[in-house]
């Protein structure tokens, strides 16, 4: 997390936003791996597998930091039946978090400029480290919240809590922005301002109408 007393120019908006948190896969960038594994298992849909993703055991651990790579590849091997050894999974899986979508740095580039910005992200050290870390938009991340930082995901309560905990404005002022509704509904419920949104033309469309974007 980096200086949190950078100072901002005040929204103009009545909702007082002062801190815009945004989830990566779906929102900045396309997680294909959400079609991949319903091509793999046959789901009846895209929203499907993505219920199962969110609540899967072995993505929870890998993703909240409880497990190692190698543990994680297994572990999806053999709860999701696929057609692969754990070494091959693991040479496929980094491939699955594709590049930023189009306009997904300006768009944070302009946030930055009004309000504080940060993540707020269910992902894991493959990812982040060998990917999103690289993308010169990660370095408009005042705020960083990681769930295999935290040793916590989304939808729980506790990575909620633990973001709000260290974000110097209390969570009416902070916009939280995700494509799924369970996490949405859950950074509601905990008090934070969130909005479910896919891609970089409805964060934008958000961002407008608080008023942090013009």
């Amino acid at each position: 997390m980096t200086d949190a007393g950078r100072a901002h120019p005040p929204s103009q908006t009545g909702e007082q936003i002062e801190i815009v948190l945004f989830d990566i896969g779906g929102v900045l960038a396309r997680f294909s791996g959400i079609s991949v594994l319903r091509e793999l298992t046959g789901a009846a849909s895209e929203t499907e597998v993505a219920r199962r993703w969110l609540m899967s055991p072995s993505v929870r651990r890998f993703e909240s930091g409880a497990c190692t790579d190698h543990e994680f590849a297994a572990g999806m091997v053999a709860e999701w039946e696929l057609p692969y050894s754990a070494e091959e999974f693991l040479a496929i899986f980094p491939t699955w978090l594709e590049d930023p979508f189009d306009g997904a740095e300006q768009m944070i580039r302009d946030a930055s400029a009004r309000v504080g910005v940060g993540c707020l992200s269910n992902t894991n050290s493959l990812q982040w480290r060998g990917t999103i870390s690289q993308w010169p938009l990660s370095r408009y991340f005042e705020y960083r919240f990681l769930s295999f930082e935290l040793g916590a995901v989304k939808p729980d309560p506790e990575i909620y809590e633990l973001a709000i905990a260290r974000l110097p404005a209390p969570p009416e002022n902070v916009l939280f922005l995700d494509d799924n509704p369970p996490n949405v509904a859950h950074a509601q419920a905990i008090g934070l301002r969130a909005e479910q949104v896919g891609g970089v033309a409805q964060a934008r469309a958000v961002l407008e109408r608080y008023g942090v974007l013009a």
